[in-house]
């Protein structure tokens, strides 16, 4: 992979990028130096939030623009609402310092997969989703699905190992608009999804949303 990093202390930077050092790696200290190394051959950008000549937060939008390359906020800013904001900017992952190097490769790992398995049909474990012919099979038994409960499910599916806010959750699902959904009609459906396919790994993230774990 072609991982750009964004982060203005120094130490850090170069530490991330010598436990990178099997990837190709560019570094930036700042915002103006990102934008100037940011081109369409980056694979994943790792971005601070509190850079010296802005923040990343309106970097990401800015990307987000034009881009969907996958971005990893590294950041001490560990409130919830940080962490919400940061998920609802466009982010892919969201991870708060002190962080092990280890957790950052997996969640590195994480995105990477998504990234590659962005089609119409998964195979994941003992599940078999094909969203083209409709077809939901656990352990070669048929499950049948509301377009809601598919939609939902193919979101998870396209982020293993990111953590997903309700509003954007919501905003997938409910394409035409959330103002006439009721409150709980998320967490309902989630709710489907678990008792249809059986150990289904999306998990809650109180106080955020979800996140499909284990993908394999």
């Amino acid at each position: 992979m072609k991982i750009l990093i964004v982060e203005d202390d120094k130490a850090l930077n170069n530490g991330i990028a010598l436990s990178l050092s099997n990837d190709k790696i560019l570094q930036a200290f700042c915002i103006k130096e990102a934008g100037i190394l940011l081109n369409d051959s980056i694979d994943l950008i790792i971005l601070d939030i509190n850079l010296p000549d802005g923040s990343g937060l309106d970097f990401c939008r800015e990307i987000r623009k034009t881009s969907k390359v996958p971005i990893i906020f590294l950041t001490a800013n560990d409130m919830e609402i940080d962490i919400v904001t940061g998920l609802e900017s466009g982010a892919d992952d969201y991870i708060t310092k002190p962080f092990s190097l280890a957790v950052l490769r997996a969640r590195i790992n994480a995105v990477s997969r998504r990234e590659k398995n962005n089609s119409d049909l998964f195979q994941v474990g003992k599940y078999l989703f094909d969203f083209d012919n409709m077809k939901f099979m656990v352990e070669n038994t048929s499950v049948e699905l509301s377009k809601t409960e598919q939609r939902l499910l193919k979101i998870f599916i396209q982020n293993p190992g990111r953590t997903l806010s309700r509003q954007m959750l919501l905003d997938h699902v409910w394409p035409d608009g959330t103002e006439f959904v009721e409150e709980n009609a998320l967490s309902v459906a989630v709710k489907r999804l678990r008792q249809k396919l059986t150990d289904v790994p999306i998990k809650t993230v109180y106080g955020i949303g979800y996140i499909w774990e284990n993908y394999k």
